[in-house]
């Protein structure tokens, strides 16, 4: 095939989000926004449905849609970015929970469905999406009475446990939902790992189901490998790519597969990332195309067929080091030209 290969360990997905659910004593959810974070949100949901995971998160109504279509009724699909104008009817008819976010959103959605279910997002300080406390004052004695199914907020610096913002926010979630009866939910991965004070009646891990950090002990659950379309030998002194960015300093062989930045492999990458074949490391060499990348691969004692980028050796959140991005992007990124496999027992 003339495209890379990206596997997905749906088993290694499970794993993770069951060592995540055995952290806390609430409920787990799963957030599959971004289209389960570029790994197909249908599949990613229910391998979670058949795990355990009964609560599903996605950024907005049209998400919504795709996750309800693969799981059918039953499980609760909330929206993030709450009720926009236009998804009233998507809302009532496929039974999605929005998230509240501001006052406009609250009338929208008490005046076009009242009594269906909904969530309330506060905002504790990231200054992004929810209610500020004088807006939350102003109406929370109207809300409650109306059985929200979720009260949140969310962590802006949950990934560095040090961080005084973690402990800001947290005062700010307690000062504004103390004793209401309405279950509440604060924290994501990194709000999971700094531990039972952030937990509340709800977690909500995102990217560490996925493989990321900040969950250093979650298993890898993507692998990505691209053919070798042509290798070439080079003479001392000859250039590879664009712009002679790399000059090879004696004999070189040099591969080229198939895969660039169309690919979601950022052109950052240029010069830094190391593809693997086996156990051996090749380095990459000139610029990241739009298609193409070079590969020195003199240490190896014969052509390749393909060579491996994302692997246990080199994670999403390696190659995001090295790009001067996080992991976050990596995942995301990865193209629709990619021939998707998912490996696993809840593969089916």
């Amino acid at each position: 095939m003339g495209s890379g290969n990206l596997t997905i360990d749906l088993d290694a997905l499970t794993a993770n989000w069951r060592s995540l659910d055995a952290m806390t004593d609430c409920e787990t959810a799963a957030v599959v926004k971004a289209d389960g974070y570029g790994l197909d949100a249908g599949r990613v949901a229910r391998a979670l449905a058949k795990a355990g995971a009964r609560r599903f998160f996605v950024a907005v109504a049209e998400e919504g849609a795709a996750v309800r279509q693969a799981l059918g009724p039953g499980p609760e699909i909330c929206v993030f970015g709450g009720h926009m104008r236009g998804d009233t009817d998507m809302i009532h008819d496929l039974h999605l929970v929005p998230i509240l976010n501001s006052l406009n959103q609250l009338t929208r959605h008490f005046e076009a469905l009242p009594n269906a279910p909904f969530g309330i997002q506060l905002d504790t300080g990231m200054n992004r999406l929810g209610m500020e406390a004088p807006e939350w004052a102003a109406v929370r004695d109207i809300v409650l009475p109306q059985n929200p199914v979720l009260v949140m907020s969310h962590l802006a610096c949950a990934d560095e446990p040090d961080h005084d913002m973690n402990a800001s926010q947290l005062a700010a979630f307690r000062d504004m939902t103390d004793g209401i009866d309405a279950p509440r939910s604060l924290a994501a991965t990194g709000g999971i790992l700094l531990g039972a004070d952030y937990h509340f009646d709800l977690t909500r891990p995102g990217i560490g189901l996925y493989g990321g950090l900040p969950f250093a002990d979650a298993r890898p659950v993507v692998h990505l490998s691209l053919p070798v379309i042509q290798t070439r030998d080079l003479a001392a002194g000859e250039t590879v790519g664009y712009g002679n960015v790399w000059r090879a300093e004696q004999p070189a062989k040099i591969a080229t597969v198939s895969g660039g930045y169309a690919d979601g492999l950022i052109r950052a990458l240029s010069g830094k990332a190391t593809f693997w074949h086996d156990d051996t490391p090749c380095p990459l060499v000139g610029r990241v195309s739009m298609d193409l990348i070079t590969v020195d691969i003199t240490r190896l004692n014969e052509a390749p067929t393909h060579l491996d980028l994302i692997t246990p050796q080199q994670t999403v959140d390696d190659l995001a080091e090295m790009a001067g991005t996080i992991g976050y992007e990596i995942l995301t990124s990865l193209g629709p030209r990619y021939a998707r496999r998912y490996a696993g027992g809840f593969a089916a």
